[in-house]
């Protein structure tokens, strides 16, 4: 029997996860996409807390126009820039099982301009 699309993502994700891991000098930016909002959070998986966190739901990015793809870009940047202000400069991207595409991808994007370094 086929795999759901989800169960997919999550043995995709799964992989991923034993060779990515956030550490106290190089973080881990993970991204959620649900199908209407987008989620990221810089991440030190040692102790476990979340130093930075966006999403599409904030209210300076819900009031903002755009498509979603757009929206991601925003999210890449607001993520980027309280990272920046926590003091982490590098990070290692976790896309969460998602393709490198779409607005994962403008997600990522977002964070390089606004200068995090992955």
């Amino acid at each position: 029997m086929a795999l759901t699309k989800n169960e997919r993502r999550i043995r995709i994700k799964s992989r991923i996860r034993k060779v990515v891991s956030g550490t106290e000098a190089r973080p881990r930016l993970a991204v959620f996409r649900s199908n209407k909002e987008i989620y990221a959070q810089v991440v030190n998986d040692v102790t476990g807390e979340t130093i930075a966190a966006a999403s599409s739901r904030d209210k300076d990015i819900a009031k903002s126009k755009g498509n979603k793809t757009e929206v991601a870009a925003l999210v890449g940047k607001t993520v980027a820039e309280k990272a920046m202000k926590a003091g982490v400069e590098t990070i290692s991207f976790d896309r969460g099982g998602y393709l490198y595409h779409g607005r994962v991808k403008s997600l990522a994007e977002g964070a390089r301009e606004a200068g995090l370094k992955f």
